[in-house]
């Protein structure tokens, strides 16, 4: 049984949003890397020259996702600052957790995106997509099955 803490509801709430910003702060730094780039792919000569139609779908797909994990991590400051000190913790830590979950599942996306996209490059559209499934299964059972399971 977990041990209960010391702390009023108020402080509760205020841990609660603490932690789940470091959290993000850890998403955040692989996502932003991720994002700038793919941010980059399509200034260099050979992106156009040596990827298919199918290829540059997938890297819209990727670069699209990315933007919108980033929108979603970042989406929890930018509604703390719209409703500091209007005593909306508990929605503020709510909202800021559905937008956290939002947020790692584009990045998901993006990360399969990417995965997929850099090996049917490199190797095949066949061997991409069987090591995209591996990657994909890997997160899903990590970030979703897990904590369930542990709950």
């Amino acid at each position: 049984m977990a041990e209960e803490r010391n702390e009023s509801s108020l402080e509760r709430w205020d841990r609660n949003f603490s932690e789940l910003l470091q959290e993000l702060r850890v998403a955040q730094t692989g996502g932003q890397i991720l994002f700038a780039f793919l941010l980059t792919l399509p200034f260099s000569a050979r992106f156009f020259e040596e990827t298919s139609p199918v290829q540059r779908g997938v890297y819209v797909f990727t670069l699209i996702s990315a933007a919108i994990s980033m929108a979603f991590m970042i989406a929890p400051v930018s509604y703390h600052r719209q409703v500091f000190r209007q005593g909306r913790k508990p929605e503020l830590v709510r909202a800021a957790s559905r937008m956290a979950q939002a947020g790692l599942f584009a990045m998901l996306l993006a990360v399969a995106g990417a995965v997929y996209f850099a090996l049917d490059v490199a190797i095949d559209h066949w061997w991409a997509s069987a090591m995209v499934a591996f990657v994909v299964t890997t997160y899903v059972l990590l970030w979703y099955v897990l904590p369930k399971i542990r709950r």
